[in-house]
């Protein structure tokens, strides 16, 4: 078995990946980084939602791995498979092991489509589609074009996913796009949640609660989807709020078609249904010593604040495959990068308390799309407090923020963020 070394390995090089191996260079152009990553291809994936919207070409959200991987570092075209951070070493499927000083992990997140029974064998045909991957993002659009009457269902997992808001997003350009082609009147638009509310954010959820009421959007909380049936278009929720069971449905569920099956849940046919798909930390990830221990997400068990692993001072974890508990999105990717570049600079120059760097305080930001030509920004710490890099209010339905989503953000992502600058 082959074995190479690299003082500073990066297993990933999508977003966290690639801005942070851009950072260290940009500190020291010496450094001996490589990365792990076998895709030939590297996605702007905050722009899928408006492919799924019809308002975005799919071909704009992509690049070639090549040509975004940072000058000086080491491109290893492959899949990692095994971690074994007391040898200090990354296997991969094709065979090769890779020895390191320091490992940053950052490998993404992990799209589930088989924890769901009938979501794999029934994505992409028959009304159900997900934008949450650019081979259906293009599908969404043409059941947009094709909705005459029905039920058109939005829904998102009880696990956590990448950018939380996505599943509302698409939601309000559908209602926006039925409006506009004068079906709306026939459908009904429905939105499925495990959650509670809307958003965890106060103002934001204020807003998106009257954006609901004023266009007359149906909601449905403590839904936690279990089954979909996709050759009779339908989707098995399981009533998860104790005070509604056993359930009993009223006029305006019947009228949507719901039924109740056993006790605790209901049946909610629709004619296009959206999902994000329930998510975790890639499987090579899980079983690793590096991930949290007993939890069934698999996240990198990291510092939330120094993002340094809790139990291995050499390894490092940001992005979506981490365990800081905030919004997994490429907004925090931006503000973690540099802290944890910082922080492993000192760890290698043999600084051993973090607490005295910068601290990341688990900043996000959610850009939610709320009709053609206007957004929200949801921007927030660790507790749900606004973190705004804005002088104005953009809890408010704005053409700048639309602006904001649809031109500037893509090329701040290629053209500054991709390259250590942002």
């Amino acid at each position: 078995m082959k074995t190479s070394q690299h003082n500073i390995l990066i297993i990933g090089g999508g977003t966290a990946g690639i801005t942070v191996a851009a950072q260290l260079l940009k500190k020291d152009k010496s450094l001996d980084i490589g990365i792990i990553e076998p895709s030939e291809k590297h996605y702007y994936q905050p722009a899928w939602t408006l492919v799924g919207a019809g308002t975005y070409d799919l071909q704009n959200t992509i690049r070639e791995e090549k040509k975004v991987m940072p000058s000086g570092a080491t491109w290893i075209k492959e899949h990692a498979s095994e971690i074994d951070p007391e040898q200090q070493t990354v296997s991969t499927e094709e065979g090769r092991t890779y020895s390191y000083n320091y490992l940053i992990a950052a490998p993404g997140i992990q799209l589930d489509w088989d924890a769901i029974p009938g979501l794999k064998e029934g994505i992409g045909k028959n009304g159900l589609t997900s934008n949450y991957d650019p081979r259906y993002a293009e599908y969404t659009w043409e059941l947009l074009q094709n909705f005459r009457v029905g039920n058109a269902l939005f829904t998102q997992p009880a696990t956590p996913i990448k950018c939380g808001g996505a599943p509302q997003k698409i939601m309000y350009l559908a209602e926006d796009y039925f409006e506009k082609q004068g079906v709306r009147q026939r459908a009904n638009v429905i939105f499925a949640t495990p959650g509670s509310v809307l958003f965890g954010m106060k103002n934001i959820a204020k807003t998106l609660n009257q954006i609901i009421r004023a266009r007359n959007i149906h909601t449905r909380f403590f839904h936690n989807l279990i089954e979909i049936r996709p050759e009779k278009k339908e989707a098995v929720y399981e009533i998860t709020q104790e005070d509604r069971l056993p359930i009993s449905l009223g006029k305006q569920d019947q009228d949507l078609g719901i039924r109740p099956e056993g006790d605790s849940k209901v049946v909610i046919p629709y004619e296009m249904m959206h999902l994000a798909p329930p998510q975790s930390a890639p499987d090579f990830i899980k079983r690793s010593p590096l991930s949290v221990p007993d939890s069934p997400y698999g996240w990198v068990d990291v510092n939330k604040h120094t993002l340094q692993h809790n139990r291995y001072p050499n390894v490092f974890s940001l992005g979506d495959a981490s365990s800081t508990p905030n919004a997994k999105t490429g907004a925090a990717v931006r503000k973690q990068a540099p802290i944890l570049v910082e922080n492993l600079l000192s760890v290698m120059q043999q600084q051993s308390n973090l607490m005295k760097n910068p601290q990341y305080h688990g900043y996000g930001s959610c850009p939610i799309v709320t009709r053609y030509g206007r957004m929200v920004l949801a921007e927030f710490d660790y507790d749900n407090q606004p973190d705004s890099s804005f002088p104005f209010d953009t809890t408010k339905e704005r053409w700048s923020m639309w602006l904001l989503k649809k031109y500037f953000l893509p090329w701040f992502y290629w053209n500054r963020m991709l390259k250590g600058k942002g």
